[in-house]
């Protein structure tokens, strides 16, 4: 196997979660039987004449690797930028944003410090901005876990939150540096968790299941993975490892399962990505994605400037032109509408 460059890792993490949540984004909220009748064919994108386009998953985990980008390794710098971050982008009037991170949006512009302006909520929000922390700082256990509580207590200030971040984050580190072993994966999260015993089981007993239909039993999920941290981190967690050497396969096989499939499928296609690199990653769907200012190109510069940054090369801020988002994110408003009113429609699932 060769051994892939940070910016190649960096690059396979941002663009394995746009296409997972590109591809997933139509089917979110749908039924495994409604979704699977009304779009038989997951292998390419159905969001807009056969494209794609990306939701909050992916822009939270570019807005956390712009972050990182500018903290220079500092911890107070990395979530001043983290959350100012956070405040223009829902000036920017994303669609679907969750109810948590709405709110700690709002606490944020009245003046919540970063540090005390999450809500309590085990929502997926901190599982969107985890894997690129995972593949940047997983070498620093322990920083990372700093981090990625820095980075949950912006927007969710539950326990379960927490360790369902670092859990993905840690995974995303595992597939990004080699072969991935899930006893190894258990044994570190189990080192890195000691507070979190009742999570770190949760694992142990999802990573144990034989078969997909088993995971859905034992989470309960038999209607749709939800968007709770303890449904989703375990279910992600089993897919990676399950799917490791199918990214097409894994990201079909985790939107069938229908409920929270964007994010779902984005943090699949994230940790799987991780350990692809960016060059691995199926160019089809690659180019399937209709995305702008955030487009792939501008995903992998931000990979390339990050990396170097890392490497200890002075590197300039990548920002975007905000009436650019304003205008991609109002055309994107309208098209989830467009989806909304077509699900009134047949079929309907038996």
């Amino acid at each position: 196997m060769a051994v892939l460059s940070l910016e190649q890792r960096i690059a396979g993490c941002l663009l394995g979660m746009a296409i997972g949540d590109a591809l997933g984004l139509p089917c979110e909220g749908l039924t495994p039987g409604r979704q699977a009748r009304l779009f038989p064919d997951l292998s390419r994108y159905h969001f807009v004449w056969g494209h794609g386009m990306v939701s909050d998953d992916t822009e939270h985990a570019c807005m956390t690797a712009q972050a990182l980008l500018s903290s220079a390794d500092d911890e107070g710098r990395f979530l001043r930028a983290l959350a100012w971050k956070l405040r223009f982008w829902l000036l920017g009037l994303p669609a679907g944003v969750g109810m948590a991170t709405l709110k700690a949006c709002l606490r944020l512009w009245l003046g919540w410090p970063p540090a005390r302006s999450g809500v309590v909520s085990a929502g997926n929000g901190p599982a969107m901005r985890a894997l690129i922390l995972g593949v940047v700082l997983g070498e620093r256990p322990q920083q990372l876990k700093r981090w990625i509580r820095l980075s949950t207590g912006l927007t969710h200030r539950d326990p379960r939150a927490e360790a369902g971040a670092l859990a993905l984050a840690l995974a995303a580190w595992h597939f990004s540096t080699g072969p991935a072993d899930p006893v190894a994966y258990l044994e570190q999260l189990t080192l890195l968790c000691p507070e979190h015993t009742a999570f770190v089981t949760l694992i142990g007993e999802a990573l144990s299941q034989s078969t997909l239909p088993d995971l859905i039993s034992l989470l309960d999920c038999q209607r749709g993975i939800s968007g709770y941290m303890l449904h989703t981190a375990p279910a992600v967690i089993w897919l990676s490892f399950g799917y490791r050497d199918d990214f097409s396969g894994g990201l079909q096989a985790a939107i069938r399962c229908g409920g929270d499939t964007d994010t779902v499928a984005a943090l699949l296609g994230g940790v799987l990505g991780a350990g692809l690199g960016s060059q691995a990653l199926p160019p089809k769907l690659l180019t399937g994605l209709w995305e702008w200012p955030r487009s792939p190109a501008w995903i992998l510069e931000l990979a390339r400037r990050l990396a170097s940054a890392r490497q200890g090369v002075p590197t300039q801020p990548l920002g975007l032109n905000p009436l650019a988002l304003l205008l991609r994110n109002g055309l994107f408003m309208m098209l989830v509408l467009l989806h909304g009113f077509r699900r009134l429609l047949p079929p309907y699932s038996r």
